[in-house]
């Protein structure tokens, strides 16, 4: 029998693998590829708030892709339906509540998160970020519509707070602040986003909606892999390896600073990109 992690077994792994006090850290995690835990998404926010501590800051993606006509998971919803199914499913949309729509397909421990007392989300409809902690208002706050992963998102706040990467049992495919390095290439190519939000409710009670549109970055995560297997063999402007990484739990984690890892990721699009067509070679 398979004993289960404890949350202080988690935290040793993560100060092995070189989580300290006062981190600021934006974390991508698989529960199930963490193994057995005691408490399920629990233990591993516990274990990374021992890693960070009292003034360390946990951020975690809260996005909500289906709240897009052009997202992979709405298309999925939607797929062989007909003109009349899909408007009829648009109906059916929900306006985005950052106090109370969960997440999609981000993970337990992310929604964890999202729910702890104290956390605190951005206003964003499709890529909200949720942190916990000394800084998670200056994180949070002001997540403009049409910058939903950009300078003035909360990603780019962490940028400029030095923060830390954590890929616990994810790959590189899931490494968000990459799309950061999108918005700094020269002419990235731009597309329109369509989504709903929350708007009260209407006089019967019932909850009542609006529908928004912007212009922003289009974000494509297609060669995240790729550019992770780089970015293992890169070294930092100190001379270090720019990954770090080891066993958490059952799983393989990655610990990066994101600064450096954005701005090796902008160089990497230059090479293997087209300019402004966001097209692979």
């Amino acid at each position: 029998m398979t004993t289960a992690y404890t949350s202080p077994q988690l935290a040793h792994d993560l100060r092995t693998l070189g989580l300290r006090s006062g981190d600021v850290v934006l974390v991508h995690s698989s529960l199930r590829r963490i193994g057995p835990t005691a408490q399920g998404a629990k233990t591993v926010v516990d274990a990374l708030r021992t890693a960070v501590g009292a003034s360390g800051t946990i951020v975690v993606p809260t996005f909500t892709a289906p709240n897009s006509f052009s997202s992979p998971a709405y298309r999925e919803r939607v797929r062989g339906m007909t003109a009349e199914q899909i408007e009829a499913y648009r109906r059916t949309m929900p306006g985005f509540d950052a106090a109370t729509t969960p997440s999609a397909g981000m993970g337990a421990v992310a929604e964890w998160v999202r729910t702890t007392p104290g956390a605190r989300r951005s206003g964003h409809p499709q890529t909200s970020l949720t942190a916990w902690g000394p800084l998670a208002e200056v994180i949070t706050r002001d997540h403009p519509l049409d910058c939903p992963l950009g300078e003035d998102s909360p990603l780019g706040k962490l940028y400029r707070l030095d923060a830390r990467i954590l890929l616990l049992g994810v790959g590189f495919a899931s490494c968000t602040a990459f799309h950061l390095g999108e918005y700094r290439s020269p002419d990235p190519p731009v597309r329109r986003y369509d989504c709903f939000v929350a708007d009260g409710t209407t006089p019967g009670g019932r909850p009542r909606r609006r529908w928004r549109w912007f212009e922003s970055v289009d974000l494509d995560d297609r060669d995240f892999g790729r550019l992770g297997a780089w970015l293992e063999d890169e070294p930092t402007r100190t001379g270090e390896c720019v990954v770090r990484r080891g066993p958490v739990g059952g799983g393989i984690a990655r610990l990066l600073p994101l600064a450096d890892s954005v701005d090796l990721a902008v160089e990497w699009f230059k090479e293997h990109r087209t300019a402004g067509g966001g097209q692979r070679r």
